[in-house]
């Protein structure tokens, strides 16, 4: 089966869906879990936060200055109007976290930064502003100029309102709304569940780093294995639990050994089952060598073996292992980043609210570039933002090949070259991904 990049990245999100968000699923079902806010950050609110008190929570000074009740417009008769001379006698100082005392008429109180507003006040006049530009003793006369009501001071509410949603369900919560939560006394937040996902990588060439077999040095036709370490890192910046299964050599029983072992349904107090994992992602093993493992074992299951129009990143699998949706990636490195970001990371998006999408910008070539009619092609690039009278801009670095790790670490963005362009000229606007 062939598809476009399109119709696979719709495939991808549609298998998840159907297992994640469907009556049974578990991440739809799951009450979440409440964490400190020192781990919210990169999490998805899994309920309205409600302010549980208005913020600030009293009025207060947003200058070191002196509070003053200002003269009051016709348009507010209800009020008591002050008589508001420029000479003011200074009252009692109000530190911030004290509880001041009411203003006296014709006075004024030297008032810092934050500090509560006293009954009969509705005004800050800034010290620099005062006659003399400094805070005076108890009893001494300052010079004020005319104010407004309600100069810089913060009315109590005017940020939230008790009661008020103060960050919705579904956000992805960054240090702004972990700083919103401290200020209205919150310890932890609840938090939606993250997916855990089973990392299987396979090869018999392939070793871990620190396998005792290469102590004296590689063995000869054996290679570090790159594709769980990377695609962990991957996973992790995504807001995804990764469980990492023992590298299955090229036996198809073995694969479905490793499958059996963690793929294992949980009882929960409710009488509820569901799988360990939300997610297989296996590497290597779908193409249409001799000894696609993968392939091998679960051919006549519920798995789909397609080829993208893709380069790199051609062969994919697709489907479900025992109720538990499967995402066969290719074996080469840079192919499994290039599906990670094109079919797994934007359904994770779409259907837990995190990560955040990657940003999109056009960037102009540095240089010309060709491409195999037919397949989207994905080159690592390094970007360089617009600066002063330049526009940004973008070049490959590597090539095409799947298989370069070194370009990869430079990389710092996606070149995408649609199917349907074969040649691309010096100066032309190709769409970017930043990384």
């Amino acid at each position: 089966m062939r598809r476009t990049v399109v119709e696979h990245e719709i495939a991808v999100r549609e298998e998840l869906a159907k297992a994640w968000n469907g009556q049974d699923g578990a991440l739809q079902n799951d009450a979440g879990v409440r964490v400190p806010l020192t781990l919210a950050v990169g999490r998805v609110l899994a309920e309205d936060l409600l302010a549980p008190m208005d913020l600030p929570p009293f009025a207060n000074s947003q200058m070191d200055g002196y509070a003053i009740a200002a003269p009051l417009t016709a348009s507010h008769p209800e009020t008591v109007d002050f008589a508001q001379s420029t000479t003011f006698a200074v009252a009692a100082s109000i530190p911030a976290g004290t509880l001041p005392a009411a203003l006296v008429p014709g006075t004024a109180a030297p008032i810092m930064t934050g500090a509560m507003m006293p009954t009969g006040a509705n005004a800050v006049v800034p010290v620099e502003q005062a006659e003399p530009a400094e805070f005076l003793k108890e009893g001494q006369t300052v010079t004020l100029p005319a104010s407004r009501a309600g100069t810089f001071v913060r009315a109590q509410g005017s940020d939230l309102k008790q009661g008020s949603v103060a960050v919705a369900a579904g956000t992805l919560l960054n240090a702004g709304h972990v700083g919103l939560a401290s200020a209205l006394g919150c310890t932890n937040l609840r938090v939606r569940r993250q997916p855990r996902v089973l990392l299987v990588t396979t090869g018999d060439e392939v070793l871990l780093p620190g396998d005792p077999r290469a102590a004296g040095g590689l063995p000869v036709g054996k290679i570090f294995d790159a594709n769980t370490a990377l695609l962990r890192a991957n996973l992790l910046q995504a807001g995804v639990e990764v469980v990492v299964a023992p590298v299955v050599r090229d036996e198809p029983h073995a694969l479905l050994e490793v499958l059996d072992e963690f793929v294992v349904r949980q009882v929960h107090p409710d009488g509820s089952s569901h799988p360990s994992v939300d997610l297989i992602i296996s590497t290597g093993g779908i193409s249409a060598g001799a000894y696609e493992v993968v392939k091998q074992a679960l051919a006549g299951l519920a798995v789909e073996f397609v080829h993208v129009a893709l380069q790199p990143g051609g062969p994919q699998a697709l489907g479900s292992y025992k109720g538990v949706p499967f995402l066969g990636l290719p074996g080469n490195p840079v192919s499994g980043v290039v599906s990670f970001e094109l079919f797994l990371r934007p359904a994770l998006t779409a259907l837990t609210g995190a990560p955040a999408p990657r940003y999109r910008v056009l960037a102009t070539l540095t240089h010309a570039m060709s491409s195999p009619a037919g397949k989207h092609q994905i080159r690592r690039g390094v970007y360089e933002g617009p600066g002063y009278e330049s526009a940004s801009s973008v070049r490959e670095v590597g090539g095409p090949s799947s298989h370069l790790l070194g370009a990869l670490s430079q990389a710092n963005a996606l070149i995408h070259i649609p199917a349907g362009v074969t040649e691309l000229h010096a100066g032309a606007k190709v769409e970017v991904w930043l990384l």
